[in-house]
């Protein structure tokens, strides 16, 4: 942090004002990053049911605009086994291909469906979408929340989720016997011996689709789950000379401009100003201010 320089972030904070703090304790299983984006595209759901598994399934024309069924995120993951607890590993260094989470779709199908849960593939690799009522308003952690953590920490403890234990117990048999972790194994790579729930809940009809000038920067949440100081750091240079530059060429042509920053505490959202002398004189001195807000996300 104290080597990082952003100038267009300077620049740009300098022509924003804060309009809005979402700030809440690291035990909330919907962080920050997400309770913003749920904000931002008209999804209003308490903590742990932001629906985005019925989101997507309404974007990808799996959920019909009208159906109000439930649905959850399964994303296929490596449970790293220690002495004293299971820690749930990072589900984007699995490195898994469209082959081998088709192979596990199949095999895991029937298990799920003897519980009344019907799967779906998903755009993205290792990661299913699951429609069943069992995920109507059964709060659940967020996969970034979870990451380099007991699971024991962030499971769901209801008696509603008992049957979602006993399953992932099945499959972590299941999965440990496949032929794909066979395979997984002779390349080096950790087997996919369980998977993590989350994202559940249910959308009303005609739930809003995101605005089309909406940005999301993955990067920094990647490098950042990783706990990759030096990729973090890449990342915000990259954003700096790119998305952030074009927003502060917007915002000095006196157009619509938004910026939010998330980290593991809280979101920030900026906005534009009128601006006088005052904060011109206020700026020329307050070098440090971008560096001073990441700090405190």
């Amino acid at each position: 942090m104290a080597t990082l320089r952003l100038p267009n972030l300077e620049a740009l904070l300098g022509r924003l004002t804060l309009a809005g703090t979402d700030t809440q304790d690291e035990s909330t299983r919907s962080p920050p990053h997400e309770r913003a984006l749920a904000r931002a595209i008209g999804i209003d759901a308490p903590d742990g049911c932001i629906p985005w598994a019925a989101h997507e399934a309404r974007q990808s024309s799996i959920a019909a605009p009208d159906a109000h069924d439930a649905w959850g995120l399964v994303t296929l993951c490596h449970w790293q086994v220690g002495i004293d607890d299971v820690v749930l590993g990072n589900p984007a260094d699995i490195e898994i291909d469209t082959a081998e989470s088709t192979s596990l779709l199949a095999v895991a199908l029937p298990f799920f469906e003897e519980d009344g849960i019907a799967l779906h593939p998903s755009a993205t690799p290792g990661r299913w979408l699951a429609c069943a009522q069992i995920f109507d308003g059964l709060a659940t952690a967020s996969i970034d929340r979870a990451v380099g953590y007991p699971i024991s920490q962030w499971s769901p403890l209801s008696d509603a989720a008992q049957p979602l234990r006993r399953l992932q117990n099945e499959m972590q048999m299941l999965l440990y016997n496949d032929r794909v972790n066979d395979e997984r194994a002779a390349r080096g790579v950790p087997p996919i011996n369980s998977f993590w729930l989350s994202g559940t809940g249910t959308l009303p009809a005609g739930a809003p689709v995101p605005p089309p000038a909406l940005q999301v920067s993955d990067a920094l949440r990647l490098a950042a789950l990783r706990d990759d100081g030096p990729g973090w750091a890449a990342a915000w240079q990259a954003l700096d000379a790119d998305a952030v530059a074009t927003l502060l060429a917007e915002c000095a042509r006196g157009g619509p401009a938004m910026l939010t920053l998330c980290g593991d505490r809280s979101a920030q959202t900026f906005t534009p100003q009128a601006r006088g002398l005052s904060l011109w004189t206020r700026n020329l001195f307050d070098r440090k201010r971008a560096s001073r807000v990441l700090e405190t996300l």
